[in-house]
């Protein structure tokens, strides 16, 4: 049986977390970075973590990639519904990536710049793209990942859940092997924490890796709110 960590963090810079993470069963772990003016961030991540595992639980399972989609897309239906009544939330918005195992497969939905990571052999591989304007600049070559780290814009997002009536959402699976681990994280972690350090992290012996993780990304600034969900498979 799979082994779910999470912890979240509002770093040691902003006044408030406007992250969200969950794991519920049988199987669903899903991280959510909200953004907008006041409270809004923290109202849109909330509803989305809320509105992805109600949608979930009142569906036939297995959960596949379109049962996840449809997840988001209700969640991004509730959250442009709140801003339409309450004017401080009127913006609001939050990335969303959401993970489901069952048997020997993974399924992920995934809007925004939050990652879904998969840690096999000792090889950290990024399995979701950043909808990021950055990450556009990388695609087209125009910058370096290295660059797109230190870029003044690099918080600017492309997509996100509960900011257009129409919302697109990228989907995938693949197949979940012995000793696979499985990480799923906001900005807040990645862009103070590299990859390699990640990866030592997530082979070491922590007894809880998500706050191993965390407790990292705070020791080198913590300048965002910090959410990492680890899956470890036996």
């Amino acid at each position: 049986m799979a082994s779910c960590y999470a912890c979240t963090d509002v770093g040691r810079v902003r006044p408030t977390n406007e992250d969200r993470a969950l794991c519920f069963a049988p199987g669903v772990c899903l991280v959510a970075d909200g953004m907008g003016g006041h409270a809004a961030g923290e109202v849109a991540s909330a509803l989305l973590v809320q509105t992805v595992q109600s949608y979930l639980e009142a569906e036939a399972r297995p959960w596949g990639e379109e049962s996840l989609s449809r997840a988001v897309r209700a969640a991004n239906t509730a959250i442009l519904a709140e801003a339409s009544q309450f004017p401080a939330c009127e913006g609001m918005g939050t990335t969303a990536t959401v993970f489901s195992y069952a048997d020997d497969k993974g399924v992920w939905a995934h809007v925004g710049d939050s990652r879904l990571y998969l840690f096999r052999r000792g090889t950290l591989l990024q399995v979701t793209r950043d909808h990021s304007y950055v990450e556009g600049l990388v695609e087209n070559g125009s910058i370096t990942q290295a660059e797109a780290r230190i870029h003044p814009r690099k918080n600017v997002l492309t997509r996100a859940v509960g900011v257009e009536k129409e919302v697109e959402i990228d989907t995938g699976s693949f197949e979940i092997m012995a000793g696979d681990t499985v990480l799923l994280s906001t900005d807040g972690l990645t862009n103070m924490v590299t990859d390699e350090e990640v990866a030592s992290l997530l082979s070491g012996s922590a007894e809880d890796p998500a706050r191993a993780l965390v407790d990292a990304a705070n020791a080198a600034g913590g300048k965002d709110n910090i959410t990492a969900v680890v899956v470890k498979f036996p």
